[in-house]
């Protein structure tokens, strides 16, 4: 397909509503010229080479890692917010035990 003609039937894109949404969009638009690139054989060897590396098994199992590495970051944040919660439990059972005894818990605080 010619430039114009590609320019002529591009879609018209509504203006983004903030700078990730912007920035997804401008993402979109690469991607699609890099296929149409590769699909009429013009594409450059930087995005020939960009390509066969995101199917490369290194860079499959790099993304994995990442995702692994994200899951259990994830896991050790829940850790800790349970292990907050617990404490705050405790500190609340401590305080009604203070109180049922005649103990006042401000003299604790």
């Amino acid at each position: 397909m010619a430039k114009q003609e590609r320019k002529s039937s591009a879609r018209k894109l509504r203006p983004a509503l903030t700078p990730e949404a912007r920035e997804n969009q401008l993402i979109s638009l690469a991607v699609d010229l890099a296929e149409q690139q590769l699909i009429d054989g013009t594409a450059s060897s930087q995005v020939i080479t960009h390509y066969l590396k995101l199917g490369s098994t290194k860079e499959k199992l790099e993304k994995q890692i990442l995702e692994e590495q994200r899951k259990l970051l994830e896991a050790k944040t829940e850790a800790l917010q349970s292990a907050k919660r617990v404490e705050e439990l405790y500190e609340d059972a401590l305080n009604a035990m203070k109180s049922y005894s005649g103990q006042s818990s401000d003299i604790f605080d």
